[in-house]
């Protein structure tokens, strides 16, 4: 996946501070996940982000406590826990009919250079593009049928940022529309019909591997946890727990199912392969059945 772009966004926060501490965890842990939780609010009062010395002082540790007490709970460093919220203001501002400029302001940016020079790669384009939804984007797509029903592969030049499976075509068609009011759609785009038969290859013989440019947009925590669902082995499973201890986040295993619910890449980005700690089959966004399904042909496969 050498093409694939990591790209900071965030359509969501990471709410890693709700995960409840391990059983058996002491006082001391359950206080600092409450400390934890405080700092993040004050993160998110601020209007500007705050430095990591003010942080540390409110909730009185030494900076570098803090740091790596932040880092363990929230699997984030304040300053990138501090980007992403930012990051999500501004979409909600622009979404909400924010002017640009009151966008900007309202979210905590501080100069308009460094505004302009991160919203391409916040919200894939300009912020007046994205407030009027996209008018000047193109999302090419293409759609066929496999055995767990109808799939639509689309994306943009950057590569394809949207991989979903659907029982009814046109219910994959409506909801990339709603995602792209109004960008220029193209269907039936040769180099997606393309896309559309190697992913269908893989869902039948997984074994041949799927490998796509891909136009990935994400938190940075988000950005973790999908890297390392795609070094999962076919075949293999993992938990949310032990995804969790692998990107250096113990605490986090319901942030990183939170993750995992909003891929928006079947099958490129593997959350299929994560499973509940009993090695039972939790939710899916394309459905439990479908999961099951993926997960026995890549056993098999």
């Amino acid at each position: 996946m050498d093409e694939t772009k990591w790209l900071i966004d965030a359509p969501e926060m990471v709410s890693s501070t709700k995960d409840e501490p391990p059983r058996g965890s002491s006082g001391a842990a359950d206080k600092g996940v409450e400390r934890i939780a405080k700092a993040c609010r004050l993160i998110e009062e601020c209007e500007t982000i705050p430095t990591l010395a003010d942080l540390a002082s409110q909730i009185h540790l030494s900076a570098y406590h803090f740091h790596r007490l932040f880092k363990q709970v929230t699997g984030l460093t304040p300053h990138q826990y501090a980007i992403a919220h930012r990051n999500r203001n501004l979409r909600t501002k622009l979404i909400e009919g924010a002017t640009v400029t009151e966008a900007m302001h309202e979210a905590g940016f501080c100069s308009t250079g460094h505004f302009h020079a991160t919203t391409k790669q916040v919200l894939g384009m300009s912020a007046k593009s994205f407030r009027d939804g996209g008018p000047n984007s193109v999302i090419r797509f293409a759609i066929g049928e496999c055995a767990l029903g109808a799939i639509l592969v689309a994306g943009t030049e950057r590569g394809v940022c949207a991989i979903a499976i659907e029982d009814d075509p046109s219910s994959l068609l409506d909801e990339l529309q709603d995602r792209f009011s109004k960008a220029t759609l193209i269907g039936s785009d040769p180099e997606f019909e393309r896309y559309v038969a190697q992913t269908i290859g893989f869902v039948e013989t997984p074994s041949i591997g799927l490998d796509l440019p891909l136009d990935i947009r994400g938190t940075a925590f988000q950005q973790r946890v999908w890297q390392a669902l795609c070094e999962i082995p076919l075949g293999s499973t993992a938990s949310y727990a032990e995804i969790a201890e692998r990107i250096g986040s113990p605490t986090s295993s319901r942030a990183v199912a939170g993750a995992c619910a909003t891929n928006k890449l079947a099958l490129a980005i593997p959350c299929h392969r994560v499973v509940r700690t009993d090695g039972g089959l939790s939710g899916y966004r394309w459905g439990v059945e479908r999961k099951r399904q993926l997960l026995e042909n890549e056993t098999w496969s």
